[in-house]
């Protein structure tokens, strides 16, 4: 039986370990049919080891989404293991980084340089990628999915990181409206919390995590991506033809509970 990404190439960015979504979108991206093709942002070495514990081995191709090379270069790079008719027919957006500074409750504090770092590589970067890869999505249409995280709330430590997920839905929204014409469908899916090794950086996340799982009425596994890994591939796939500018709660229930 065809899974539901029979036949679709993706591009799926943030992989580094087996604890990250990305990882497990990939993995289930597979498992459903699809060709990936990976990027690796510094640590190439460790995103190839990943890799190679996926079901079918996957290319990895070099992304800094700061480096205007990089962008420039990325659709021809990726088209390079699509065969002899390159196109795309989804993008994951995993993608995130703040500095130390601008996290962990010194909102107050934290100077520019460090807002606007943590701004273009959290939520300008999704129209960065999006529009490196539009060549490729441009030939069938397609569907580019991000990694969002509640942004309505005011976490404890999570600062500027969360001003930034507050952009990144905002792009994404703006993305579905300027893409729609094209075929080309835009969505978030907000996770919640997940022990990986972006999760180690942000200081505090123990007391984030706790207030986040506290109210999760489906319960909530830290350990566990591959809820909202699915929910990755669900809008990566044909099931949803019209959803765009949407952001998907998989998160046990957290962002409707008030207390």
């Amino acid at each position: 039986m065809s899974g539901i990404l029979h036949g679709k190439n993706i591009l799926i960015t943030g992989m580094l370990s087996e604890k990250s979504i990305a990882f497990h979108a990939a993995r289930l991206a597979q498992r459903e049919g699809a060709r990936v093709v990976l990027t690796a942002f510094g640590r190439r070495s460790l995103v190839e080891l990943t890799a190679k514990r996926l079901p079918e081995p996957a290319p990895v191709v070099d992304l800094d989404v700061q480096n205007q090379e990089h962008l420039d270069t990325l659709a021809d790079r990726v088209a390079e293991h699509l065969g002899e008719e390159p196109a795309l027919d989804g993008v994951v957006h995993s993608i995130a980084f703040a500095p130390q500074d601008a996290l962990g409750g010194n909102f107050l504090n934290t100077g520019w340089s460090s807002v606007a770092t943590s701004l273009e590589v959290s939520a300008y970067s999704l129209k960065a990628l999006t529009i490196a890869v539009l060549p490729l999505l441009e030939h069938r249409g397609g569907a580019v999915v991000g990694l969002d995280f509640d942004a309505r709330q005011a976490w404890p430590h999570y600062d500027w990181m969360g001003v930034s997920k507050a952009a990144l839905e905002a792009v994404n929204r703006y993305l579905a409206r300027y893409l729609g014409g094209r075929s080309i469908r835009c969505n978030l899916v907000s996770a919640g919390p997940i022990r990986s090794m972006a999760a180690k950086s942000i200081p505090g996340f123990a007391e984030l995590a706790e207030a986040s799982t506290s109210r999760a009425t489906l319960g909530w596994d830290l350990e566990d991506p591959e809820p909202a890994a699915r929910g990755v591939v669900a809008l990566l796939s044909d099931w949803f033809p019209r959803t765009t500018g949407e952001i998907v709660h998989v998160d046990g229930g957290t962002h409707m509970v008030g207390a």
